[in-house]
Order: C-alpha cells, then sequence, then structure tokens
C-alpha cells in the first residue's frame, strides 16, 4: 500500500503501538503527524523517522484539554492544507479498585480514552469535509472492551464507549465521505518481546504474542482507499484470544 504524501496524524504516537503505527505510514511515504503529550520522546520519534528517510513532525497535545486539539487542526490546516487520516490511539489506564477509585481518576481515563476520540475525529472531520471531502478515521480500542480482569472498571468503560463511538461517527459521518472503524489489540508487547517466556506465545491461538507492526498493519487495511465499503468495523486483532475457551483444571 503506499499512502505517498498523505496527511496522517496519529495521537499517543511518542512510543508503543502509536510509535509503530507511525513507522508504518511513514514507511509507505505518508507526512506523519506525531501527537503526544510527551514532548521529548515524540520529538525523538520524529527525529528518529525522518533520519530513516520518512517525513514526521511532532505536535504536543494534551487530549483531554479541548483547546488543545483545536489549536492542533489550526496548525496542520495553516501548514499542510488538509488531513486525510486520523488515528485515536491515545490513552491511559487506572487498575484500582472500584472500592477506591476516584471520580477524578474515572474522568481522567474517560476524558483521555474516549472523549478525545470524539473531539479529535469531530475537529477532524471538519478539515476533511472542508479540503478533502472525505477521509479515515480510526479508533484504537482494546479487547478489554469485551473481557475483563479484576479492578479495571474505568479501562473496560472507556474502550467498550470507544467502540460504540466509532460505529455510531461512521453513521454519522458517512453522508461526508469520513469512514470511521476501531481495531481493539490484544495483547501487543510494546516492551522487550525477547523476554516473553514460551508459555506467553503458546497461550495465543496464533503461537505468539503480538507486536505493535501488527496494529498497524491493520490500521493500513482500515485506511486504505481502495477500502470505501470498510466503514464501521470492529475489527479484534489479539492473536485469537478472545475465541479460546478456558476451563479451569
Amino acid at each position: 500500500m503506499s499512502y505517498a504524501n498523505s496527511i496522517v496524524l496519529i495521537t499517543g504516537a511518542a512510543q508503543g503501538i502509536g510509535r509503530g503505527i507511525a513507522d508504518a505510514y511513514a514507511h509507505r511515504g505518508a507526512i506523519v503527524l506525531l501527537a503526544d503529550l510527551h514532548s521529548s520522546a515524540g520529538e525523538q520519534s520524529a527525529k528518529e523517522i525522518r533520519r530513516a528517510g520518512g517525513k514526521a513532525e511532532f505536535i504536543p497535545c494534551d487530549v483531554r484539554r479541548e483547546r488543545e486539539i483545536t489549536e492542533m487542526m489550526k496548525h496542520i490546516d495553516r501548514t499542510y492544507g488538509r488531513i486525510d487520516i486520523v488515528i485515536n490511539n491515545a490513552g491511559i489506564s487506572r487498575f484500582k479498585s472500584p472500592f477506591e477509585l476516584t471520580v477524578n481518576e474515572w474522568d481522567d481515563v474517560l476524558n483521555t480514552n474516549v472523549r478525545s476520540c470524539f473531539l479529535m475525529t469531530r475537529e477532524a472531520a471538519k478539515l476533511m469535509k472542508k479540503h478533502v471531502n472525505g477521509g479515515s478515521i480510526v479508533n484504537i480500542s482494546s479487547t478489554r472492551s469485551m473481557m475483563s480482569e479484576p479492578n479495571s472498571e474505568a479501562y473496560a468503560a472507556s474502550k467498550g464507549a470507544i467502540v460504540s463511538l466509532s460505529h455510531a461517527m461512521a453513521v454519522s459521518l458517512g453522508s461526508e465521505g469520513i469512514r470511521v472503524n476501531c481495531v481493539s489489540p490484544g495483547w501487543i508487547e510494546t516492551g522487550s518481546y525477547e523476554e516473553l517466556r514460551e508459555i506467553d506465545h503458546n497461550q495465543h491461538p496464533a503461537g505468539r504474542v503480538g507486536r505493535p507492526e501488527d496494529i498497524a498493519r491493520a490500521c493500513l487495511y482500515l485506511t486504505a482507499p481502495d477500502n470505501s465499503f470498510v466503514t464501521g468495523t470492529h475489527l479484534v486483532i489479539d492473536g485469537g484470544m478472545t475465541r479460546k475457551m478456558i476451563y479451569a483444571e
């Protein structure tokens, strides 16, 4: 797939899955805009992409703040004149007993993970309508939207909301030629892959733990211009784990 000179914005792109997605688009010729709260890591990631021959800019942005999102979109409009693709990847977790989780902590998770997807999509859609009469947006959810461990209420609620938000906005924005899809990663190792145990890999029907590039390939598929019939889709990328029945022995 070629994304030559496409303008692609990825939130939470300084590291982890977001960085992997940025690398994938840059490798295929896109101009990647890395939005993140962490300036030093974001600047370094953009620099490394440029050093490898890609086109990248880091834009500091706290996705919890509506004004920072709108100002970023103004910058993109002035600098690039359009936006083609948005990957809403930024997110945080707060694993804490529901008896101890505070309202402020709950709100922080929901505002970072869900409200940012709505605001970013809304503001990007305004530019897409104005300049290119269409575009593609992918929201990154999680398999925790469908299954849980204890003490994950805020994170699970936020990721479930992202799935619902995605199909709602796909319907609302379809008449504008804007496609909205959702990806739910399972276990994607963003640290030391070599330190994973054999049992970590073998519990996956696919035979291995996931990598950021697995999610990047899903985004490339969903945002490909030829896939104009793909919208409102929820794509689970988890090595088959959510399809595996588990019984106590």
